[in-house]
């Protein structure tokens, strides 16, 4: 199914639903002490009303045995949340960190849920599955993917006042009847005169690290929409980031990837030092976050990359920049038999806005340590 529409818990999310449990069931435990000290005319002791084994027994025996939630509810709890780690070889146990479950029962004849979908490109894995009754509901993530911790969406929507934002409260359906109506995390928060300016600028917000690099928006040109997506457990991958706006002094031409040489050498540099043990100035250091930080690098979940237009290499960049100049550069005949075949251009296509770190990034981890896996028979 969709993925974009799919939330992943994590341990947190599950940790703190257990918690919350056990604590509204201490919370209990202590009124009815209460009550009973009250109609008994005892006097009142906290140290007889609040049990101090009943939260670690709670976390310990769901920890355990795997059944999530009430010892006394064993039934309706969901079973296999907690597993024992795979020690076969190094591979399976990266493998076994990195697997997800959807909670289908396992008998049921769906086909729908099973199937490779469009949305899972970069996210979970294309073949990395069990055969037999799981086959397609087990999946694993894809390498460079990652999961997004959450983040509160009240700054995002003060942001958004700020820049104009007719709040929902205050809202005529008259006044702006063509307005396009802004969502954060499936809640309709306001409305907007100009979406361009305002997604402009929440995009280069996220980009200068003001709000946090996990949120994704999408705007839905179509339907009038602009949501905003800063919830938990969304998928997310890293794309290199395209320059969209030929702006006269820019350094970055219409069309190029923010990534330099000049960062690259800065890479190299930094993983030099550290394969060789020599010490560096942290300010002179550079990698992925401070890649992320300078807006190379976006993470895109599988709702904000149907808004993206993504090219396969950079080198295919070039070539739309050349076609956009009115070069012609189709391949010369012949050539190298064992070269990559490039996918035609659209000539409709009319900006990229992303670029694909690697292709080989939309296998796992086990899939991608067999050799030529693009070479099958």
């Amino acid at each position: 199914d969709h993925f974009g529409k799919k939330r992943l818990d994590l341990a947190g999310p599950l940790l703190a639903k257990l918690f919350r449990n056990i604590v509204r069931r201490m919370n209990q435990e202590l009124s009815n002490h209460l009550r009973r000290c009250v109609e008994g005319n005892k006097a009142f002791s906290l140290t007889l009303g609040v049990k101090p084994q009943t939260l670690s027994n709670g976390l310990k025996y769901s920890l355990a045995t795997g059944n999530w939630g009430d010892q006394k509810k064993a039934m309706s709890s969901t079973a296999g949340v907690s597993q024992v780690l795979n020690r076969y070889t190094f591979a399976s146990t990266l493998s076994h960190l990195r697997r997800t479950n959807t909670p289908i029962g396992r008998d049921g004849k769906l086909a729908k849920p099973r199937q490779l979908h469009n949305t899972h490109w970069g996210l979970v894995c294309p073949a990395e599955t069990p055969e037999g009754q799981a086959c397609g509901l087990v999946k694993n993530l894809s390498l460079m993917c990652y999961v997004s911790v959450g983040t509160p969406g009240e700054p995002i929507i003060d942001f958004m006042i700020s820049r104009g934002m007719e709040v929902l409260e205050e809202y005529e359906p008259m006044r702006f009847p063509n307005a396009t109506k802004v969502f954060v995390n499936g809640v309709w928060v306001g409305v907007h005169a100009e979406p361009k300016e305002l997604v402009r600028e929440v995009q280069a917000t996220r980009r200068n690290n003001i709000i946090s690099s996990e949120v994704s928006l999408v705007r839905d040109i179509r339907d009038r929409e602009f949501k905003i997506f800063s919830d938990a457990g969304r998928v997310m991958r890293p794309l290199f980031v395209v320059e969209q706006e030929s702006i006269p002094g820019n350094p970055r031409p219409f069309g190029t990837l923010f990534l330099t040489k000049e960062m690259v050498g800065r890479l190299v540099d930094t993983h030099h030092a550290d394969q060789h043990g020599l010490a560096m100035e942290p300010e002179d250091r550079y990698g992925w976050p401070e890649l992320m930080k300078d807006g190379v690098i976006e993470l895109l979940d599988a709702e904000e990359e149907e808004t993206a237009m993504i090219c396969m290499t950079p080198e295919d960049l070039e070539t739309y920049r050349m076609t956009k100049m009115g070069y012609d550069m189709d391949d010369p005949a012949g050539g190298d038999m064992n070269r990559r075949l490039k996918t035609k251009m659209n000539p409709g296509t009319h900006t990229y806005t992303h670029c694909e770190i690697h292709p080989s990034m939309i296998l796992g981890i086990c899939a991608s340590i067999i050799p030529f896996p693009d070479h099958n028979q």
